[in-house]
C-alpha cells in the first residue's frame, strides 16, 4: 500500500511534549499520530467527503423529507413553510448514500491493496460490527425505557428483530432494520464479498481493472434478463458507483491513464443511467439535478485522490471522518425521536431548534462511541480476531518445538507466549 501522507523528520519527544502538551489530549491527536504516514496514512480530504456525505443524509431525514407532517400537524411544523429554501435542496440530500458507495469504491480497494483475505475480512469486521452492535442494542434500550414511559417509539425492539439484526443482514432473514440507515451496511457487506473473492484469486492493476469492466457487464446482462439473483450479488443499481470510486483509486496509485479514463467513463455512464431508478423513488427530486450533484461528487473524489486535495493534512476532517460512521448509525433511529421529544415537551423552542439540538446530541453520542467502541473495543476486536486466525500456526509452531525436545523439558520452565513465539500478534487498521 502507498504512503497516504508524506511526513517530515519528527522532532525529539521533549520538544513534542513541551511544544504542545495540549494536543495530546486534543480529539484528533491519535489519528495524526497513528495516520500520519506509512501504510497507516489517511487521505484528510476523503474523510471530509464522508463527512459532506453524512450531513446531506442527515439533512434529507431532518428537513429535506417529503413526508407530509413527518414532524407534526400546524404550519409551525410544516417544513416547506419554515424552511422554505432549505427543504427543497435537503430533498436531494438522499444521494449522500450514492457518494458513501462512490467513497467506498476507492476506500476499500486501498483497503485490499497489499492484504490477504483474512487481514481484509479481519480490517471490515472489527471496523463495522462493535459500533453497529452497540448503536442496535442503544436503539432497543431507548425503544424500551420509552415504550414503559408511554411515548412512541418507531424502531422495532423485539427480541426476534434484535437478533436478526445483530447479524447485519436482517432483511436477508425476514426482519425489518432496527436503524433504519443499516440497509446501506447490507449492499457495503455484498461488495465487500465481491472484493473478497478478487483477493482470493490476487490482487493485481490488470485484475482489478478487467473486474470492474466484468462486473459492470454482468450487471447490466441481470438488469437486461431481470434477474433478481444477479441484481442482488452483483448490486446491479449500485455497481457503476463502486467501480467509479475503485477506477479514482487505480489513478491514486498509478497516475491517470487511458484505460482507466474508459472504466471511469463507463462506470460513470451505467452509474447515472441507472440513477433515474432511485430518482423515481423519491418525488420532487429532478434526474438531472441529481447527475449534476452526483457528477460533483465525483469530481471532489478525484481532487481528493489523485488530485491536489490528497496533500491535505488537517487534523480536524480526519477526526470527523472518525465520527462519520457511528453518526450516521444514530442519526435517525435515536435523532428523529429525540427531536420530537423535544418538540413535545419543550413546544417553544420552534422546529430548526429542536432539529439543531437533536443532531448536537446525536454527534455527541457518535463521539463517545467512538472514543470508547470503536477505539477501544475496535482495538480488542481486531487483536482478538488476528490471534484466532493464527491458532493454526501456532499450533505448527509448538508441535515442532516438541518435536525437537524443548517442548517436554524446558517447557515447564517456559511461558505459553515462548511456545507461540514471543512476538505479538499483528493489528490490522480499518
Amino acid at each position: 500500500m502507498p504512503a497516504l501522507a508524506a511526513t517530515g523528520p519528527r522532532p525529539p519527544r521533549t520538544a513534542r511534549k513541551t511544544g504542545r502538551p495540549w494536543s495530546r489530549w486534543s480529539p484528533w491527536s491519535r489519528w495524526s499520530r497513528a495516520r500520519g504516514s506509512g501504510e497507516d496514512g489517511r487521505l484528510a480530504a476523503i474523510d471530509g467527503l464522508r463527512l459532506l456525505a453524512a450531513i446531506a443524509v442527515a439533512a434529507y431525514h431532518f428537513v429535506g423529507t417529503p413526508t407530509r407532517d413527518f414532524w407534526g400537524t400546524g404550519s409551525d411544523h410544516a417544513l416547506p413553510a419554515v424552511a422554505p429554501t432549505l427543504h427543497p435542496v435537503s430533498g436531494y440530500g438522499w444521494l449522500g448514500v450514492e457518494a458513501f458507495f462512490l467513497i467506498s469504491g476507492f476506500v476499500i480497494c486501498m483497503s485490499c491493496w497489499g492484504r490477504s483475505p483474512a487481514q481484509f475480512a479481519v480490517s471490515r469486521i472489527s471496523r463495522l460490527f462493535p459500533v453497529y452492535w452497540a448503536v442496535v442494542l442503544i436503539i432497543v434500550a431507548a425503544g424500551v425505557a420509552a415504550t414503559l414511559a408511554g411515548q412512541r417509539w418507531g424502531a422495532p425492539t423485539d427480541l426476534r428483530t434484535t437478533l436478526g439484526n445483530l447479524t447485519m443482514i436482517p432483511s436477508a432473514l425476514g426482519v425489518p432494520f432496527t436503524a433504519g440507515v443499516a440497509w446501506t451496511l447490507w449492499v457495503e457487506a455484498r461488495f465487500y464479498l465481491l472484493m473478497g473473492g478478487l483477493l482470493l484469486i490476487g490482487l493485481t492493476y490488470r485484475r482489478v481493472i478487467a473486474f470492474g469492466f466484468l462486473w459492470l457487464t454482468l450487471a447490466a446482462l441481470g438488469r437486461e434478463l431481470d434477474s433478481a439473483v444477479l441484481d442482488a450479488v452483483l448490486l446491479g443499481e449500485y455497481a457503476g458507483l463502486f467501480v467509479a470510486g475503485i477506477a479514482v483509486y487505480l489513478m491514486y496509485r498509478y497516475g491517470p491513464n487511458l484505460v482507466l479514463w474508459l472504466l471511469l467513463g463507463f462506470a460513470w455512464c451505467y452509474a447515472l443511467t441507472v440513477l433515474n431508478d432511485r430518482v423515481v423513488a423519491h418525488p420532487g427530486t429532478s434526474w438531472a439535478v441529481s447527475a449534476a450533484v452526483l457528477t460533483g461528487c465525483l469530481g471532489l473524489l478525484l481532487l481528493a485522490g489523485p488530485g491536489p486535495l490528497r496533500r491535505l493534512r488537517w487534523r480536524p476532517l480526519v477526526y470527523a471522518g472518525a465520527l462519520t460512521y457511528p453518526f450516521y448509525l444514530v442519526h435517525q433511529s435515536l435523532g428523529v425521536p429525540v427531536t420530537r421529544g423535544i418538540l413535545e415537551n419543550v413546544p417553544g423552542i420552534g422546529l430548526l431548534a429542536s432539529i439543531a439540538v437533536g443532531l448536537t446530541l446525536c454527534m455527541l453520542l457518535a463521539a463517545t462511541l467512538e472514543r470508547f467502541v470503536d477505539r477501544k473495543l475496535g482495538r480488542v476486536f481486531r487483536r482478538s480476531l488476528t490471534a484466532a486466525l493464527r491458532a493454526d500456526e501456532r499450533r505448527c509452531e509448538s508441535g515442532e518445538l516438541s518435536a525437537t525436545g524443548r517442548g517436554s523439558g524446558a517447557s515447564a520452565e517456559r511461558s505459553p507466549a515462548d511456545l507461540v513465539g514471543t512476538g505479538a500478534p499483528g493489528t490490522v487498521r480499518p
